[in-house]
């Protein structure tokens, strides 16, 4: 099981070589390694979860009349599977609602509202505006919304592709150092609250400085490479109100809903202590309803109305497998053992939480950050057993959503923003590497220093 998901990993690393979306692959590992369990050593299962396999013999008597290997497999399909999706698909029902409310604010221009609000003088003082709403924007929307959303703009803005290319880098940083501070920021942070690692005002506390200070050093670096010069692109100009199918104040009203929907997330599961999906999915009712509402009362074609039942088409279907995926490949694996295992020793040969959680931060540059954040949790779990920095809100979970989230700034293949503003500005390697990664690096670093000083 362990070398299927080491070879899925590489495969993964290499999709854009193998011409083969990392979804199929992670799919395909999953079902492979939990086949490998449960047909050829379901009793590793119960080996390591001795006290749950006991209460699932009491509770169902008629497990006595099946053969030892029978009732190792009910264990595994009626118990730890069932667990598992259980916890995966918190993760993903979230993710779906949110990522179509974001859908919806975007295919109604909701965004183009902010951007036309920017005036930005001169180049220095504009890559200032850009990298700081980009930092406050990706801590509600997902950190690839925020960044396609910035880059069209930069790209309006600025005619110069080499001086793009530094806007492009503070953005993909920006927008990794936003999302890791807020639960609904980033998915690997989504995955973290959900899983009630973490909450949500301990993690803003804890965390919305040391990212900040990875935001701010790197632009005290990056303005240097751009000239203090007025910006004149002609492309800049706002969009015709009449070339817009519904009005400002409709397209303001679903901004401010969409939002507000987002930001009621975390207090919705604090009143009402229900999973964070209920919330993400009760707010995306409201604003279905609303738009329904809204249609029926304007009189234009059917084709010029995004309705949720269209846009839900629209969002990143593969990516939700993707993490579907990899979730149950490392599940797989911690229903196995060996997470367990793996986690002992690393533990007895580093000794260092903190060592655990920044090596993490720039293995995520290299790799996908959602399974190594994955595996972690499946590691460590949460509780006072292994040490007070692994109970609910210590300090490794907080340290960890930070280095998974701006880890990944350090090369431009390293997260989800870098790669789509890789494909929209046709950035190369090589170039942000000589000129980002640097910058990226001591924003990492000096935030990881922050955290240790206040924590």
């Amino acid at each position: 099981m362990f070398i299927i998901f080491v070879l899925g990993y590489v495969c993964i690393a290499m999709e854009h070589r193998l011409r083969v979306d990392k979804a199929a692959i992670a799919l395909i590992m999953s079902g492979i390694m939990w086949s490998l369990l449960i047909l050829l050593e379901p009793q590793t299962a119960a080996v390591a979860h001795p006290k749950v396999f006991q209460e699932f013999l009491v509770l169902d008597p008629a497990l006595s009349t099946l053969s030892q290997p029978e009732v190792w497999r009910r264990f595994i399909t009626d118990f730890l599977l069932i667990e598992y999706m259980g916890d995966i698909s918190s993760t993903l029902f979230f993710l779906i609602g949110a990522m179509t409310i974001v859908e919806l604010i975007d295919s109604h221009h909701g965004f183009d509202i902010l951007t036309d609000k920017i005036k930005p003088g001169s180049k220095r003082k504009l890559l200032l505006i850009i990298t700081v709403i980009t930092f406050f924007m990706s801590a509600v929307l997902d950190n690839l919304t925020t960044s396609i959303v910035m880059v069209t703009l930069v790209r309006k803005l600025v005619a110069n592709y080499k001086e793009r290319w530094v806007f492009a880098g503070m953005i993909i940083i920006s927008a990794n150092s936003g999302g890791a501070w807020s639960p609904i920021g980033d998915v690997t942070t989504i995955m973290l609250w959900i899983k009630g690692t973490l909450s949500s005002w301990p993690l803003i506390k804890s965390l919305l400085l040391p990212s900040f200070i990875s935001m701010a050093l790197p632009l005290l670096f990056a303005m240097r490479l751009i000239k203090e010069q007025p910006v004149t692109a002609p492309a800049a100009q706002k969009t015709h109100e009449k070339e817009f199918a519904i009005s400002r104040k409709e397209r303001k009203i679903i901004l401010v809903m969409g939002v507000a929907s987002l930001l009621s997330v975390p207090v919705f599961k604090y009143v009402t202590s229900l999973p964070p999906f209920a919330g993400v999915l009760t707010a995306l009712g409201v604003m279905w309803i609303y738009t329904e509402i809204m249609y029926s009362r304007l009189k234009i074609s059917e084709s010029a109305k995004n309705r949720v039942t269209k846009l839900i088409k629209k969002i990143d279907t593969a990516t939700i497998l993707f993490f579907l995926g990899i979730l149950l490949s490392v599940m797989s694996l911690q229903a196995s053992g060996v997470l367990g295992y793996a986690g002992g020793i690393m533990q007895e040969k580093l000794g260092n939480s903190n060592l655990m959680a920044l090596a993490i931060g720039v293995l995520s540059s290299i790799v996908d950050n959602v399974p190594l954040v994955a595996v972690a949790m499946g590691m460590f779990p949460v509780g006072a057993s292994l040490g007070a920095e692994f109970v609910m809100d210590g300090n490794f979970w907080h340290l960890l959503a930070y280095c998974a989230g701006t880890g990944g700034s350090l090369l431009i293949i390293g997260s989800a923003a870098g790669v789509v503003v890789m494909g929209l500005e046709k950035i190369n390697f090589g170039w942000y590497f000589k000129n980002i990664s640097l910058l990226a690096l001591i924003g990492y670093v000096s935030g990881s220093v922050v955290f240790f000083l206040i924590n």
